[in-house]
């Protein structure tokens, strides 16, 4: 059975909004490697439509060796209204639940999701979350979208697992969901 993997970076303020604008300093060399590794690991990247719409409009323009391989991964969209999606990615279509639930369920490689979005409530309570890779960034932000903001605190039972500190400072907290 696949595993359901959620990756976040998070300033030390708890600010997951745009990363985009403040983690890159950080994401170099061993944390960079590390991304790569965890990326070719997953089988599919799951996207929700408004980090689908973001992500696809900007990363296919992006070279290099990880964006290579995040480019080239298969999709998952989660999306009520999305008609059609590009960028090797497939609309999970009717319930979100169950179409992630029978993905889940078949052989092959995990499923890997970016940020901690709305759609996290969503899956925490239908308990197809299996693990959170928190990347905690030695920086202040100061305003945006916190951690878990959009989730209910009693579906975030988390039992630590494993920590990794890389060469810039990011420090990773790997957490399993209890369910």
């Amino acid at each position: 059975m696949r595993k359901l993997i959620v990756g976040s970076f998070i300033s030390l303020d708890g600010v997951i909004e745009a990363p985009m604008n403040w983690a890159s300093p950080f994401f170099v060399g061993d944390a960079l490697e590390h991304s790569y590794q965890k990326a070719g690991e997953a089988e599919y990247f799951l996207l929700g439509r408004v980090t689908y719409e973001l992500f696809s409009s900007r990363w296919p323009q992006i070279q290099g060796k990880y964006m290579d391989r995040m480019n080239g991964m298969k999709k998952l969209v989660a999306s009520r209204t999305l008609k059609e999606v590009g960028w090797n990615a497939s609309l999970i279509e009717g319930n979100i639940v169950e179409g992630l639930a029978a993905i889940k369920a078949q052989g092959g490689g995990d499923i890997l999701k970016y940020g901690i979005s709305q759609l996290d409530q969503t899956l925490l309570a239908s308990g197809l979350v299996d693990e959170y890779q928190l990347s905690i960034l030695p920086t202040r932000v100061g305003y945006g979208k916190r951690a878990f903001q959009d989730v209910d605190p009693s579906l975030v039972r988390l039992e630590l697992t494993d920590t990794r500190r890389f060469e810039s400072g990011i420090v990773t907290l790997t957490y399993r969901v209890l369910k």
